[in-house]
């Protein structure tokens, strides 16, 4: 499986991650364009303040700060607190690209090792987690640019989701994702049949 995408965040230190907080005036905006509610709203910009996903994003990249200069505890206060007040749980270890939308928000989980592009619309109920709690490094999934995940959709392991994806509600993906593919289903296979051993 690929464990990097054709897209390349810049390279993770403190310095970096303090240059990506002005991303939020673009997760702002692109949380406005992208919110039909809110297109054609006078006050919009202020609407847009009540949304859980804006203050999630924002709590995530001052913990992202802190956490990529190696201050302990303080991130993890941080995404925690963000958690109770949004519903939102995003890991401070986690690179999120400008003008993420996390649309409704409720039970959305973005677990350490994930990576996420520029763009990228996500619906509640949404994880990028993980299907091996011993390995090592890279354990979450690596999402594209303007990438759409539906609602409940579970991306799992470190897989690659292509540029310009789309996942369908309720899916659940544990291999890649082609540039431009859809995809869509539940996925229950038997993939691996139990070794029985008679005494």
């Amino acid at each position: 499986m690929s464990h990097t995408l054709p897209f390349c965040l810049p390279p993770k230190c403190p310095a970096q991650a303090l240059r990506e907080i002005a991303w939020i005036a673009d997760d702002s905006r692109h949380l406005r364009e992208r919110d039909p509610a809110l297109r054609h709203k006078r006050l919009g910009w202020l609407e847009a303040l009540t949304y859980p996903g804006l203050w999630a994003l924002a709590a995530h990249r001052m913990a992202h700060v802190l956490a990529t200069a190696g201050v302990p505890v303080v991130p993890r206060v941080i995404s925690q607190a963000a958690r109770f007040f949004t519903g939102i749980e995003i890991h401070p270890g986690a690179r999120i690209g400008p003008g993420l939308f996390i649309d409704h928000g409720a039970g959305v989980v973005i677990g350490e090792t994930v990576e996420i592009g520029a763009h990228v619309l996500m619906f509640h109920q949404v994880t990028l987690g993980n299907i091996d709690v011993d390995a090592a490094c890279k354990r979450h999934p690596s999402v594209g640019d303007h990438v759409v995940i539906g609602a409940g959709a579970k991306v799992l392991g470190p897989i690659c989701v292509g540029h310009r994806a789309r996942i369908g509600a309720g899916t659940v993906v544990i291999r890649d994702v082609p540039e431009g593919a859809l995809v869509v289903g539940p996925v229950g296979q038997l993939v691996e049949r139990p070794h029985l051993h008679v005494a």
